[in-house]
């Protein structure tokens, strides 16, 4: 993928270490004081969609180490909400994906940042802006995804290369639930459908690691409803700098409504499953 003229590779690769080095240090904080039980502070969409207060101590940490780092970029965070900045750079952090798997003490969570260059009126809107610079640190197994855009995406010094997958009833396909009652029932539908069509499907609890798995090759194929920008933002670059596609349905862009994630040669058999299913219809 192309660097954009007014960035440097020297840029993106300052931008990509910053994302890395932030994210172990939230990481270390999230694994290290986690305690034998985990309370919920608050809930957003319904009362199975929960924050921790360590959601909210690693997105304060990620604030404050950015600031320090490249203070006049803006940051938009899952729980903090956006702070415009004013050097076109905005950083987009997710404090913990995948908190009820942190709730229950299950590895499969991570922390994601993500340098992203906006627009020039500003607005956080991942069918506009240019990621540049990713980390995805899973604190629980010690996994750290990077990317950087047109300088590829590495799984713990190694070079990701996503393999083109076989036929689409060969495929395991990973996905995700929301929360609420609406949009289960919805994709309850969906599956049913889908199930019989590819080998198998996954669900791992955190749309980040669902993705860079992806990248590994660990699944075949992706897709979600409901995915928010601090989701998508660290990982996609992940799965498109390893040859890989991110995008939602009838010529759209991924984003709350729809993401596919695959190899270029398998989504577009998916995504017509997926429409057909009416996967992206009103709630």
């Amino acid at each position: 993928m192309a660097i954009p003229n007014d960035i440097s590779r020297d840029q993106v690769d300052e931008l990509r270490d910053i994302a890395e080095r932030v994210a172990r240090r939230a990481g270390d904080l999230v694994r290290d004081g986690r305690p034998d039980r985990v309370e919920v502070a608050a809930t957003k969409s319904s009362p199975q969609d929960v924050v921790t207060a360590m959601d909210l101590a690693s997105e304060a940490l990620l604030r404050d180490l950015l600031g320090a780092a490249r203070p006049g970029d803006g940051v938009l965070g899952e729980e903090g909400g956006f702070t415009p900045g004013r050097t076109g750079v905005t950083w987009v952090v997710d404090p913990i994906d995948g908190t009820v798997n942190y709730l229950y003490g299950l590895a499969n969570y991570a922390v994601m940042v993500a340098a992203v260059l906006m627009p020039d009126d500003g607005v956080p809107d991942p069918a506009t802006w240019t990621v540049l610079a990713s980390c995805v640190h899973a604190p629980g197994d010690g996994r750290t995804f990077t990317a950087g855009r047109g300088a590829g995406s590495w799984l713990d010094g190694r070079r990701l290369e996503l393999r083109e997958p076989g036929p689409l009833d060969l495929c395991l396909v990973g996905t995700g639930f929301g929360y609420r009652r609406e949009v289960r029932e919805l994709q309850g539908r969906v599956l049913a459908e889908l199930l019989p069509q590819v080998r198998d499907i996954r669900r791992l609890g955190s749309a980040g690691l669902d993705l860079c798995t992806l990248a590994t090759g660990g699944l075949d194929l992706y897709f979600e409803r409901g995915l928010q920008p601090w989701d998508l933002a660290a990982p996609s670059l992940v799965v498109t700098e390893a040859g890989g596609q991110v995008s939602g349905l009838r010529g759209l862009a991924a984003g709350q409504v729809m993401t596919v994630a695959g190899h270029p040669v398998r989504t577009g058999e998916l995504m017509a499953v997926l429409e057909g299913a009416g996967a992206d219809g009103p709630l």
